[in-house]
């Protein structure tokens, strides 16, 4: 029986390769985004405790160099968390990039995939075909043999 060899197997393996690689890219992304969020979420954290802080020194005796210490601590975390907030939609944007090409890849994979199936399925309809014509052969064969 002949062997089926599909002739554009290297670029379905090409394929592949680059949706493995752009799979760690997305994951690598989707990290860097799992990251950002956190250090905002410390950030957030952060500036409420310092918010706390403050209240508590307003009602207490009050310390005229510790409030605006802690004022100066409250804007600086705004500060900070404004620019967390852009880090965090950059690293959004890095991944809504990396799922797209993702997408693009995996989609020329399956268009691959299906060549190659149909062209599998085609080559099974070529073998079926000369079976059936060389049994077709050997019976006609046969039957002016014994004629």
């Amino acid at each position: 029986m002949a062997k089926f060899v599909y002739r554009m197997q290297n670029i379905l393996d090409l394929k592949i390769k680059m949706e493995e690689q752009r799979k760690a890219e997305y994951g690598l992304a989707n990290a860097r985004l799992r990251k950002e969020e956190d250090k905002l979420r410390e950030l957030i954290i952060r500036k409420a405790g310092y918010e706390k802080q403050a209240r508590e020194l307003v009602q207490g005796t009050i310390d005229v160099h510790k409030i605006h210490t802690c004022k100066h601590a409250i804007d600086a975390m705004k500060s900070a968390i404004r620019t967390q907030m852009i880090e965090v939609h950059v690293a959004e944007k890095n991944v809504e990039l990396a799922r797209s090409k993702l997408n693009q890849v995996m989609i020329e994979r399956k268009t691959y995939e299906k060549l190659r199936e149909k062209a599998f399925e085609e080559f099974k309809q070529e073998v079926a075909y000369e079976e059936n014509r060389m049994v077709d052969e050997l019976v006609s064969y046969n039957y002016h043999k014994e004629s």
